[in-house]
């Protein structure tokens, strides 16, 4: 290091002849003054780094802030803490930190993974959003987290006051369980609530709106603004990049440029019938969207629900599809109502109260008792909004029927293939839901909308980034796919992905489906690919081509040392698909093979899994 640290004042000339726009100079004159000599040292070595490196400069705030003394920060912060599967708990708690921001509040935003434990108890104030998914398990970002607040190492939490937002889908009988037994524990811990949970349904803006709000009311109230701290320090850039102009509230109208069908349909395999299932190969148009995603990203389609549907519900109430509704300062005829703004084809319990109420029924309301979730449960799985309507007859005005009706949400396929490969197009693989049942047919209204659309038709799309399931940075490493049925989708972009860019690491599918003749989705694809060296090995289990049952799960037992041995090496392991039964037996799956060709213990195996994790080497995309 030179004996002695340039002075601003010394320096003075060289900005003179500097090649930069004055109000730059202005701002590195501000910047530099009152600098001792070891903070002048090190924003030179700062500016060389970016310089060598070529990289866009971080905000000079966030750079000066040092991770050390968390405790000498927390006082005066807000700490948003979210645990998200399908991005919703992200994208609310980025909304709350972006608010908190605006209003001059010092705020940091951390994924759970992301979270450091050990500063849980130096918290001042703490908000937490966190997702339930499945039968009460934690998103995989919050798994960590939760384990450590319920476990024997969590601190004492005087002082700390939190609160907490919890989003799930009370067609689960665990309806956000996960958001309940953290608001427990917390105050267990000895912490202050800072005000009541919520919990948010799929309709999620009805309660995630007012507590945003108070969320920040709060903050407003227990912490000081951070603005004048800030006020002489000088971003190089904005602190966020700029929106997008295509997002979840400003879809891009999308083009349908293909829609073909995967599977072969309806056939006779070892003398049974094989149910004529229909799974779609679509690809939309970007062009001009300005969108851009990686692979392990997803698609949001906006759908409209079934005109059939819609029709059967306005005949069985006797309404009036063209009479105008007023709701929540929107007026539009009932039939826009149910067919773009209102959910049909998912019941949820709020609706089964209201329905047992107009109809006055009282097996409804036992269904409705707490000792009847499971029975609940499985109404809610395999019934309809059209199917209790026409079950139990009952009186509805079309003001109360789009009051009682939950908003209708917008629909995640994981993107099927690498914008390196197939450039201003976004691929999906989607299973169309039709059934019938003794009332009639049924669909599902997103995979109905797209099965049925015809090229040149417009679709409204946005991007929904999902960076817990990523490719490594390091394409020497190898992956491990594993996605039965259409969660092999994101892993057709991942090998579109790393043939693009030459990756030298080794891929490895794992691919399950009933039927060999019917169901081996894009057979050609990967045996074109093994062909080439772009996938290293594959590995099937059709399921009913045998007398006993094979998934996926099976064959990963089966090569249980080869699998050890992967990881061993360094290799990421990758699952997408059914979080309910499939993304469980898995799991136990690897767990087995960790234990025995690992010669470990249940608990040590569960650790060893746990650690690829937080390494980001063990990423799960289940729905």
């Amino acid at each position: 290091m030179p004996a002695a640290a340039p002075s601003a004042l010394a320096s003075a000339p060289a900005l003179l002849a500097a090649p930069l726009p004055a109000d730059r100079l202005d701002s590195l004159a501000r910047l530099t003054d009152g600098l001792d000599r070891d903070s002048l040292w090190w924003l030179s070595g700062y500016a060389a780094g970016l310089a060598r490196s070529g990289l866009t400069p971080t905000p000079i705030a966030a750079a000066l802030a040092p991770e050390a003394a968390p405790e000498a920060r927390s006082g005066e912060r807000l700490t948003v803490v979210y645990g998200s599967q399908t991005g919703n708990a992200k994208r609310l708690a980025e909304q709350l930190a972006a608010q908190a921001e605006a209003a001059g509040l010092g705020v940091r935003l951390l994924r759970a993974d992301a979270y450091p434990t050990r500063e849980l108890k130096n918290e001042r104030l703490l908000y937490l959003v966190v997702s339930t998914q499945g039968d009460g398990d934690p998103s995989d970002d919050a798994r960590g987290l939760i384990e450590f607040i319920a476990g024997k190492r969590a601190p004492q939490l005087k002082g700390v006051h939190y609160a907490v937002l919890g989003l799930g889908d009370s067609s689960y009988p665990q309806f956000c369980a996960i958001g309940a037994r953290l608001d427990a524990r917390l105050a267990e811990l000895g912490a202050t609530r800072a005000f009541a949970r919520g919990d948010a349904d799929l309709d999620i803006e009805t309660v995630s709106g007012p507590w945003l709000q108070q969320a920040l009311v709060q903050a407003r109230e227990a912490l000081k603004p951070a603005a004048a701290h800030l006020a002489t320090v000088t971003p190089l850039r904005p602190i966020a990049p700029a929106a997008p102009a295509h997002h979840r509230d400003a879809p891009f109208a999308a083009e349908l440029i293909g829609n073909r069908r995967l599977i072969a349909r309806a056939s006779s395999a070892r003398g049974a019938v094989v149910a004529d299932k229909d799974i779609r190969h679509i690809e939309l148009s970007l062009e001009d969207s300005g969108l851009h995603y990686q692979p392990g990203d997803a698609l949001g389609l906006w759908p409209r629900n079934p005109p059939a549907l819609v029709q059967a519900v306005l005949e069985t109430l006797q309404l009036d599809g063209d009479a105008a509704v007023a709701h929540a300062g929107q007026s539009l005829p009932l039939r826009q109502w149910l067919s773009e703004k209102r959910e049909l084809t998912k019941l949820a319990r709020p609706f089964v109260a209201s329905h047992a109420a107009h109809a006055r029924s009282d097996e409804l309301n036992r269904l409705l008792a707490p000792d009847q979730s499971a029975a609940l449960a499985q109404l809610l799985a395999g019934t309809q909004v059209i199917d209790l309507l026409q079950r139990f007859d009952g009186a509805w005005s079309a003001e109360e029927l789009v009051a009682a009706l939950r908003p209708l949400t917008p629909r995640l396929y994981s993107i099927a293939s690498s914008q390196k490969a197939v450039g201003e197009e976004a691929h999906l693989t989607v299973a169309h839901v039709e059934y019938i049942n003794e009332l009639g047919t049924r669909w599902g209204a997103a995979s109905h909308q797209l099965a049925g659309a015809e090229e040149g038709e417009r679709l409204p799309v946005f991007i929904e980034h999902n960076e817990r399931f990523r490719l490594p940075a390091d394409g020497s490493r190898d992956i491990v796919m594993i996605g039965p049925g259409t969660g092999v989708a994101p892993f057709r972009g991942f090998v579109q992905d790393r043939a693009a860019d030459g990756a030298s690491g080794r891929n490895w599918l794992l691919f399950g489906n009933p039927h060999f003749r019917t169901d081996f989705l894009y057979q050609t694809e990967w045996q074109a690919a093994l062909k080439s060296g772009q996938l290293h090995r594959l590995d099937l289990a059709f399921s009913r081509d045998q007398a006993h049952k094979v998934y996926v799960q099976h064959r990963l037992r089966e090569h249980g040392r080869e699998l050890y041995d992967w990881l061993q090496n360094g290799a990421h392991l990758y699952v997408c698909g059914d979080a309910t039964r499939m993304a469980k037996d898995v799991h136990a799956a690897l767990l087995a093979a960790i234990a025995e060709h690992g010669g470990r213990g249940a608990e040590a195996a569960e650790e060893y899994l746990n650690d690829l994790q937080q390494q980001g080497r063990y990423a799960r995309d289940v729905y």
